[in-house]
């Protein structure tokens, strides 16, 4: 982080913030004007069906439900004890730990810092007895089973400190250093995904100002032979005088882009 950097002046600030505003209403009322349908309630995913299924499962067992909320309970129990102990000073084990490789809580604060310390455990726990409480339910339709994994983890994603300003450290000092640029800057990036997405988040992968087509991205010369409603089919110009007689045909994966194989001369795979 750049120690050096001043926070921006009140006034400096008024006026992004107007700016931001402006551009977020404008965005906002375009989207409702051309997506009037949204205003409906919908479950085409079967969410919600899904969620009644787990919640009539985990009724009929009440036995299973009250132990898992007493091993939470058992679980705070012991964070409150542990952190009042390493308020005194003394050194205690975490009652919960991230699991290896996850990033979101490697700032150093996050284990040094008391405060921040007791809102990631707290977090933890939570985290870890619903999801497993959800995973245990028996006698879920395998469908339903899915999308209540799926579902619950992305929820219990989202919830996570880390992603709000102010139970995230690293966070919250970079926005005290600059005077909030940062949150005004990664809302402008916000507004600019859904501008581009026409009222729906189209998250930017790229800098698309940075390629040019035929300059640092398919470089090599060729044309569409053939084409359909699902794909193109592509012929290269031969890049030497003598070609094999079969020609090799690439089929790139769907989830991936074509264009990663065919970049500059250099790093070329075409």
């Amino acid at each position: 982080m750049d120690r050096s950097a001043q926070p921006a002046k009140p006034e400096e600030l008024a006026k992004v913030y107007h700016e931001v505003a402006e551009r977020a209403a404008k965005v906002l009322g375009e989207f409702a004007h051309k997506h009037p349908q949204l205003g409906a309630v919908s479950d085409e995913l079967g969410i919600a069906k899904a969620y009644m299924d787990l919640y009539g499962r985990m009724l009929a067992d009440p036995m299973a439900l009250a132990a898992a909320s007493m091993s939470m309970w058992l679980d705070y129990a012991q964070l409150w004890q542990s952190s009042w102990l390493k308020l005194l000073g003394q050194d205690v084990k975490p009652v919960a730990t991230p699991t290896k490789g996850d990033a979101r809580f490697r700032d150093d604060e996050w284990s040094d810092n008391f405060l921040f310390d007791f809102i990631k455990q707290s977090y933890l726990i939570a985290s870890r007895h619903i999801q497993h409480a959800v995973s245990n339910v028996e006698g879920l339709p395998e469908a339903s089973e899915k999308k209540v994994a799926f579902f619950t983890r992305q929820y219990v994603d989202a919830l996570a400190p880390s992603n709000f300003v102010m139970t995230n450290p690293q966070v919250l000092r970079e926005t005290l250093s600059s005077g909030g640029q940062n949150l005004v800057k990664g809302l402008n990036n916000l507004l600019a995904d859904i501008e581009k997405g026409d009222g729906q988040l189209r998250i930017s992968m790229t800098d698309e100002t940075a390629f040019k087509l035929g300059k640092n991205v398919a470089t090599t010369p060729g044309k569409v032979v053939f084409q359909t409603d699902l794909m193109q089919l592509i012929q290269f110009d031969p890049g030497t005088e003598q070609v094999y007689r079969r020609p090799l045909l690439i089929i790139p994966p769907w989830i991936n882009k074509y264009y990663i194989l065919d970049l500059r001369e250099t790093n070329s795979f075409i």
